[in-house]
């Protein structure tokens, strides 16, 4: 396990609750597993487990290290960057 996240400064938007699903899937007409959301400009992406990786491509493109679990009763973080996992 990583030392802690030195990001956390980072967060500029809240949870988003009931989101419609993973952008780059909706356009396409793909599909998802889970769902991820970036803490820095909401961009909701699907998981490393979907076929497309959405949330981890959104990283890589724009640096912005940090996701959390859109899935119901979770509300981890993960920083790419730190390579850690943040429990509430």
């Amino acid at each position: 396990m990583a030392g802690p996240c030195t990001h956390l400064d980072s967060i500029a938007v809240a949870r988003q609750e009931g989101a419609e699903g993973c952008e780059e899937c909706l356009e396409i007409g793909d599909t998802w597993i889970h769902l991820r959301q970036c803490l820095q400009c909401g961009h909701v992406g699907c998981c490393d487990g979907s076929r497309n990786r959405h949330a981890t491509a959104h990283f890589k493109a724009t640096g912005h290290p940090l996701v959390t679990s859109l899935e119901r009763g979770e509300g981890w973080i993960w920083c790419y960057v730190d390579n850690v996992s943040i429990e509430p």
